[in-house]
């Protein structure tokens, strides 16, 4: 017998433009109260419009619906999908909207990002909160999915991954390269807010376990994406000051493994495709970089497992390990956070 039942699922995410007119729009709702330079926004915005303005985030998505719907239908199960986001369309609040009035009266929120920490956990809470909000007292009941960063799926995705783009190197300087695990760094007071460096601990968890999965003892974890003042210290080393290091040590190829990320948005396609592929090959080291989960099968088998866990009450699927699991836990305006996401 389900012991919850869910009458839909939301998958709920960060957003992006999907046109040159919406770029400065869409940075405008990422940074909004922060105090973000004008100057600072024009840069990131030509990272999108070196695409066409289009980041591939919000397609990646609906691919990943797609694969969950079949996911959900092989299962035997007929639930729909509904898509929602924090910073642009489709707005998490037109959603909710959109879910009341047609009849759903809870469902289960999939969050794309598998970390505790504000920015992973507690402001995908928030977002929950101002959708029901905005949607009025018959809002649907809404669920938050527990973090994932150690599902065996995620892990094993990721290992496969390291070893595709490990076999794109030139075969004689595979055994050598170097592998190098990123995820977006923050900052040093925003790495406490949750709990004491909480998402720099689950991080690191989960490149360990994703190493040992693709046979390397030895790696590196360091930082990407950065941004704000240069004096508002950030978790480091950052990738590219890494790579410059591994460059003075005589390192001839390395692969990349954006670890923190699960699919190839513009942080990822940019920063590591463009930038730091262009500085290894100034610095004559052969790059490859392992792709994310995105939208294969595994992934949304990954997804209907969270859902399946908490409505039949099943034992959460975690990668068995030594090591002392660096908790689960996040916050909502200060308070432990009481869904799923919890422990």
């Amino acid at each position: 017998m389900e012991s919850q039942h869910f009458d839909a699922l939301l998958l709920l995410s960060f957003g992006g433009p999907e046109g040159p007119e919406q770029v400065m729009p869409f940075l405008e709702n990422v940074t909004r109260g922060r105090g973000i330079p004008r100057e600072r926004l024009e840069s990131v915005a030509e990272h999108y419009l070196h695409f066409g303005g289009v980041s591939p985030i919000n397609g990646i998505n609906r691919e990943l619906i797609i694969s969950i719907e079949a996911e959900l239908a092989r299962r035997g199960r007929e639930v729909p999908v509904y898509f929602g986001n924090r910073n642009w369309e489709p707005f998490i609040e037109d959603t909710v909207a959109t879910m009341r009035d047609n009849g759903i009266r809870r469902a289960a929120v999939f969050a794309t990002s598998a970390w505790g920490g504000y920015s992973g956990c507690t402001q995908y809470q928030e977002d929950i909160a101002r959708g029901r909000e905005a949607a009025g007292p018959e809002a649907p009941e809404l669920v938050k999915l527990r973090q994932y960063f150690d599902h065996p799926l995620l892990i094993q995705m990721f290992a496969d991954a390291i070893a595709d783009a490990a076999a794109t190197l030139p075969e004689e300087l595979r055994g050598q390269a170097r592998l190098v695990f990123t995820a977006h760094s923050i900052p040093l007071r925003a790495a406490s807010r949750c709990g004491p460096d909480l998402y720099e601990r689950q991080v690191g968890y989960t490149a360990a376990l994703v190493a040992a999965a693709a046979g390397y003892r030895d790696y590196d974890q360091v930082w990407q994406s950065r941004s704000g003042p240069p004096q508002v210290p950030w978790l480091e080393p950052d990738v590219g000051d890494h790579l410059d290091s591994l460059a003075a040590n005589g390192a001839k190829a390395v692969i990349v493994c954006p670890v923190g990320f699960v699919a190839d948005h513009i942080e990822v396609v940019w920063d590591l495709d463009n930038e730091l592929a262009d500085q290894a090959a100034a610095a004559g080291i052969a790059f490859a970089r392992a792709s994310t989960p995105n939208a294969q099968p595994r992934f949304a088998q990954l997804v209907v497992d969270l859902v399946d866990e908490m409505r039949l009450d099943r034992t959460p699927l975690r990668v068995e390990n030594p090591a002392a699991v660096p908790g689960y836990g996040c916050s909502v305006n200060g308070a432990p956070c009481t869904s799923a996401c919890g422990v």
